[in-house]
């Protein structure tokens, strides 16, 4: 029984598959290729203004201030999810506090390097998209040709540090978005994203009934207006108000004062509402069957991802992506974000705070250099002889 259960577990193990892994060290420009559209942005390889290694943290940066960006390369072998677990994940380091921008990657199929765009053809984008107030994850699917948008917003990360994002695409139609390894959403794809026709429509033949009741509440028949409550006006005269001391009345008429809110003015008078014991609720027709319903069990199928792409657009460029993984076993995932994005988290957290922390003394040094600069030009001018003094 043990060695069955070893060869098992062998077996399993065995089938797990890295379809895809890229971590830009080495001759990474062999297995990139830039788009052919001469207005695109170009990416390099750095690891920023700060970083937790300086080869290890070496990603994908971008270059160029307001630039569309596209960039691919191809997986080695390409695959179908059919049957599996799908995981995509990758790094994405915001540390030039991006104002405006994309951060998200794309599964795509075979495609032309060079003229990859963003119309080109994709089955999955997924990753942070950025704008002013608008911080939220994308991921979007295409089905039948047609790009589905998520009905879900998730908020991704916002600051310029770096972040791991994952997506667990599973054979039950089920699915999980993961940021810095933990769950931040989760579902199935025909419940948040619109792949099918709904199961059931509401039923055109079934009407509202002519003695339903909708309204929840009626006015109280027993409440009576109070016999005082127009007594007091809508308007006033100002009580402080006084006539001016040069009114002339035969010129501009009897004067009066201005009138204002009065604020004993109760208002148009109102019954209380109460409970109606006739309510009978929100009518809704009923629901039937949806005749151009269809199930399809392949829902989450792309039967040949063949192409990792970056296709986006930034006002502010500085982005750096890293890490980036294909696979089909989600412990493989966890395993390489352990050996990255876990392992160097806290030293760019300890470099990033070295580095302001030298940013403020030098500009501490700076502020008081000037401060006593312009305090000797003071006593300069407090020493110059006056005119008074040259003509003595």
């Amino acid at each position: 029984m043990k060695l069955l259960a070893f060869i098992a577990i062998f077996a399993i193990i065995a089938e797990c598959k890295v379809y895809f892994k890229e971590t830009f060290d080495g001759d990474w420009e062999s297995r990139w290729t830039h788009s052919g559209k001469s207005d695109l942005g170009k990416f390099k390889v750095s690891a920023g203004k700060f970083y937790a290694d300086a080869e290890k943290s070496k990603g994908l940066q971008t270059s160029q201030d307001a630039k569309f960006y596209a960039i691919s390369a191809p997986i080695p072998e390409p695959f179908s999810n059919d049957g599996k677990t799908l995981v995509l994940q990758f790094e994405v380091k915001h540390e030039q506090n991006i104002d405006c921008g994309g951060g998200y990657i794309k599964l795509l199929p075979k495609t032309t390097p060079t003229k990859f765009e963003g119309e080109s053809p994709y089955y999955i984008m997924f990753g942070p998209d950025i704008c002013g107030a608008t911080k939220k994850v994308h991921l979007i699917f295409n089905y039948k040709g047609k790009n589905l948008l998520w009905k879900k917003e998730p908020r991704c990360e916002g600051d310029q540090f770096t972040h791991l994002y994952t997506l667990v695409l599973k054979p039950d139609h089920s699915y999980e978005v993961h940021i810095d390894g933990s769950k931040k959403e989760s579902g199935t794809l025909e419940e948040d994203w619109e792949f099918l026709k709904p199961k059931t429509i509401a039923d055109p033949d079934d009407k509202k009934p002519d003695d339903w009741v909708d309204e929840a509440e009626l006015d109280d028949p027993a409440d009576v207006k109070p016999a005082d409550w127009d007594k007091e006006p809508e308007q006033s005269p100002e009580p402080s108000a006084k006539q001016p001391d040069d009114w002339e009345e035969e010129e501009e008429g009897k004067w009066e004062p201005p009138m204002v809110a009065n604020p004993k003015y109760k208002g148009e008078w109102k019954p209380k509402r109460i409970p109606n014991p006739a309510y009978k609720g929100v009518w809704a027709p009923k629901q039937i069957p949806n005749p151009e319903y269809s199930a399809d069990e392949n829902l989450h199928v792309y039967k040949d991802i063949a192409t990792v792409g970056f296709d986006l657009w930034q006002v502010k460029a500085g982005t750096i992506f890293d890490n980036i993984l294909v696979t089909d076993d989600v412990a493989e995932a966890k395993a390489f974000a352990k050996d990255t994005f876990e392992a160097n988290k806290d030293k760019e957290k300890a470099a990033k705070d070295k580095q302001d922390e030298e940013q403020r003394k030098k500009d501490e040094e700076e502020r008081k250099k000037n401060d006593d600069k312009k305090e000797d030009e003071e006593d300069d001018g407090e020493d110059e002889p006056s005119s008074d003094d040259d003509e003595l």
